[in-house]
């Protein structure tokens, strides 16, 4: 949706080039838009959590990178959705990019010897990203950005497929399920853009609560985060699967997800 100039709040006259379906500055708390962004907790807090156990385990570096980079999504997308204003946007947005690129190489790199480097893959993301940094410097154009982080979820899917296919085919639940819940987001996200006008209106009638609900973009991302999140367990799972590790997908209080890696056993 287009920005809403007109309406300034708490940080000034919105500068973005988006703004969402949800009303501006409809709940306290110096917050542009209250539930999409508090919504990002998921792609701030259990990441930061993969990042440290990752740490503990002694596992390679890049997943490191992965979990951090879903943070640093989060966190861009709720300094954006705090503020709307351009420079934060951009802090959403790139994130979005640099991350994915990260879940590339990881992905693609799975099955080779443990803790190498391989620069080919390096150097064309980094490329691919610096690419559509200046690109989208220069043409603001969100539609622009959407494409280019498509291509890179394509790459992501079509990598996944090949491994649930061929290779690991007992994964398969964990890499369907996340793509599962991020095309769910992806759906949710396009319902609140094609029908925001609908989704306001009733938000007038409905109780605070039940209107939170229909905040679309918000359980975008929530689906994406989680989606997003199972991904790297997906992508860690595959390669310390390769590496002869012992990894096994724990719930912690039952709940949430996450890998324990015990290291390969000694003959």
């Amino acid at each position: 949706m287009a920005p809403a100039a007109d309406r300034p709040g708490y940080w000034g006259r919105p500068t973005s080039t988006l703004d969402w379906c949800e009303d501006n500055y409809a709940v306290s708390f110096h917050i542009a838009e209250f539930w999409n962004t508090v919504s990002n907790l998921i792609m701030i807090l259990p990441p930061i959590y993969g990042a440290i156990q990752t740490i503990k385990d002694g596992l390679e570096i890049r997943y490191v990178f992965a979990y951090l980079g879903l943070t640093a999504v989060g966190i861009g997308s709720w300094c954006f959705h705090m503020t709307l204003q351009y420079k934060m946007q951009l802090l959403d947005e790139l994130p979005m990019i640099y991350s994915c690129c990260v879940f590339v190489y990881c992905l693609y790199e799975c099955f080779k010897p443990k803790n190498s480097i391989n620069y080919f893959p390096i150097v064309v993301l980094l490329l691919f990203s610096v690419s559509v940094t200046v690109v989208y410097l220069q043409w603001k154009e969100p539609i622009f950005h959407q494409v280019m982080y498509g291509t890179l979820v394509a790459c992501l899917v079509l990598r996944s497929v090949f491994i649930v296919t061929w290779v690991y085919p007992w994964l398969r639940p964990l890499s369907y399920t996340s793509l599962t819940v991020f095309m769910m987001g992806f759906l949710l996200w396009n319902i609140d853009n094609i029908f925001c006008d609908t989704l306001r209106e009733a938000r007038q009638k409905l109780p605070p609560v039940v209107g939170a609900v229909t905040q679309f973009h918000a359980w975008w991302h929530i689906l994406t985060g989680l989606g997003s999140y199972l991904h790297i367990l997906f992508s860690l799972h595959t390669r310390t699967t390769y590496l002869k590790h012992r990894p096994k997908v724990k719930f912690i209080c039952g709940v949430w997800p996450v890998i324990r890696v015990e290291p390969p056993k000694k003959n």
